[in-house]
């Protein structure tokens, strides 16, 4: 009897599966789907690879608005209001964290994007093509008249559309297109770290932890770290650090040449590059401190985090040394002021390579490039990052600044 209630239970296993795959595949499909298989086939072949396919329409996301060819200006364009509606608690940790601030830091600078193609900011295809890709209910303009979308980034540049796959997000390839590159090479210095090796070698396992492991840990949208993009902090109780890092935030425009704040630290509160108060950044170092000791001893996790700030103290005193170098040739006029009449004496980091003078370039690298990579990489468990690609540039960089301003001093004597 028994068997013949398997043998009955499992011959009726095909039958249902090929009912219930006759049943979708007869499944009508929407009326907004009929006309885009046609015009861009791929986002519907996404959307329907998603889950949301199962629970909501395109009408969910873009309204009822458009519904034909002369009426494509009708179409509502997904915001994180949108995704608010089904993920309140995600949207609200995602915009309390730093990736929601992500344009900021491209709209405060107009000294640099100003001067960029227009394509470059409107078209997306530099700083932009990942500190824009959000589309928002409000915009901004600059001077310029340029549009710009008041936030950074969203939902969808991790969550790629219109399949929004979480599977995607937990990914570490899915940080891997804006942590890249030039001035922040997490995704190299992870992937190449033990870290990272411990995950690619064996993904199921997930022996090493991910991007995701270690920023958003449990889900976390927030994202943020004790010492922010610029590695700054303040106060600091570190006499000779200060030092530095008081050039450093003078080079940045952020206090004057007398040492007083300017309008740009409002710029840097408002987009949270750094941390301005104890409390803020020893909150986020415990945290992050909790969670490398999910695999390491509390010993262990603090001397590591410590080391990697010893790393930065080591890149601030090089280039405040090269911010000083450059400082001293507008003061004695080799370099005219109109080039940062804005910041003076002081050179001003953030027009970052819209610069006059290859000095100026060489300074605009140590900053954005082998300071960040110094650092960046002590965190990531790099240590060829750290040492090579960048403290032993910057050195490199301060011999070729001191060769090149005793240069322009005997030029401009001629």
């Amino acid at each position: 009897m028994i068997a013949k209630r398997l043998f009955f239970i499992t011959a009726a296993v095909p039958i249902l599966m090929l009912g219930l795959s006759f049943s979708s595949a007869l499944a009508k499909p929407s009326k907004c789907e009929e006309c885009h298989a046609k015009l861009n086939p791929g986002l519907v072949k996404d959307f329907n690879r998603g889950k949301m396919s199962k629970k909501l329409t395109c009408k969910s996301c873009h309204g009822k608005g458009h519904m034909s060819a002369d009426d494509v200006d009708k179409v509502k364009l997904p915001t994180i209001s949108t995704c608010k509606k089904c993920h309140n608690k995600q949207a609200k940790q995602y915009m309390s964290g730093k990736h929601a601030l992500g344009l900021l830091p491209i709209t405060a600078f107009p000294g640099f994007s100003h001067q960029q193609p227009q394509a470059f900011i409107d078209g997306q295809k530099g700083c932009n093509g990942c500190h824009n890709l959000g589309i928002t209910d409000e915009h901004v303009r600059d001077n310029a008249a340029r549009k710009y979308y008041k936030y950074g980034m969203d939902c969808q540049n991790c969550h790629t559309r219109h399949a929004f796959s979480k599977a995607e997000a937990q990914r570490p390839e899915a940080c891997n297109s804006c942590h890249t590159g030039f001035d922040h090479a997490q995704w190299e210095m992870w992937q190449h770290s033990k870290h990272g090796a411990a995950y690619q070698t064996d993904t199921k396992a997930h022996r090493g932890p991910t991007c995701q492991d270690c920023h958003m840990e449990e889900g976390n949208h927030r994202v943020m770290t004790a010492w922010g993009f610029l590695a700054l902090r303040l106060p600091e109780s570190d006499k000779e650090w200060m030092g530095y890092r008081a050039t450093i935030l003078q080079g940045l425009g952020v206090l004057d040449k007398d040492g007083k704040p300017t309008a740009r630290l409002e710029v840097v509160k408002a987009a949270n590059l750094a941390r301005l108060d104890k409390k803020s950044w020893d909150d986020e170092r415990a945290r992050m401190q909790k969670i490398c000791e999910k695999c390491h001893s509390a010993n262990f996790a603090r001397e590591n985090l410590k080391n990697a700030d010893q790393m930065i103290k080591a890149s601030d005193k090089l280039l405040a040394e090269g911010i000083n170098i450059v400082k001293d040739l507008y003061v004695d006029g080799t370099i005219k002021k109109e080039t940062n009449a804005a910041s003076f004496p002081y050179p001003d980091l953030l027009t970052f390579y819209e610069v006059n003078t290859p000095i100026e370039e060489v300074l605009y690298e140590m900053f954005m490039d082998f300071r960040m990579k110094t650092y960046q990489a002590a965190f990531h468990i790099m240590p060829d990052y750290t040492t090579w690609y960048g403290l032993a540039k910057m050195k490199e960089s301060l011999v070729e600044m001191k060769e090149m301003a005793k240069q322009m001093r005997l030029n401009a004597k001629k």
